[in-house]
């Protein structure tokens, strides 16, 4: 009972510091993906984004992903639009393979995932793992590449939009 009585103080003590820090930062040896970014000068560990969707894949069978530059500049301008028009929507300004296409980006298949409210990676990854077609997304079969973006909107109800695409180029000639 005394152990039992231990671990729950410690995790009371815990909260109630993750409590008294805010919602900024993570406490020191916290992984970044913890990191809020309902902050103007928050920035994205992509490098952390891209290992946590890799490692879900690689734990479901099947291979990482990498990053790719022109999916990071299409899921920055999602994003960015979703925000300025307070508007959670995959056709926010044109639906999404126009938006891949306009973009220059040829893709033998490609799939998008997009949020809003979560304050940090953390929350947007568990959003899209719990809800089955934003799961399939993440594991759709035959996607090598990824884009990811969160902007910040502090006038809107959500604080933070996100978007990420999966894809794999089509390099036919």
């Amino acid at each position: 009972m005394t152990l039992l009585r231990s671990a729950l103080a410690f995790l009371v003590a815990g909260a109630l510091g993750a409590c008294a820090l805010g919602d900024r930062e993570p406490p020191p040896g916290q992984p970044s993906f913890y990191r809020s970014m309902a902050a103007p000068d928050a920035q994205l560990d992509v490098p952390g984004a891209v290992s946590i969707i890799s490692g879900y894949r690689q734990n479901n069978g099947l291979n990482a992903v990498e990053l790719d530059p022109a999916l990071m500049r299409l899921a920055e301008e999602q994003a960015r639009a979703m925000a300025t028009r307070d508007k959670l929507d995959h056709s926010v300004v044109r639906p999404f393979p126009d938006r891949l296409r306009t973009g220059g980006y040829a893709a033998k298949v490609a799939v998008e995932n997009i949020g809003a409210g979560h304050d940090n990676m953390a929350e947007a990854f568990a959003g899209w793992r719990n809800s089955p077609p934003h799961r399939a997304n993440m594991l759709r079969a035959g996607v090598t590449r990824m884009g990811i973006a969160a902007v910040y909107a502090p006038a809107s109800r959500y604080k933070v939009f996100w978007a990420m695409i999966l894809a794999a180029p089509d390099t036919r000639s």
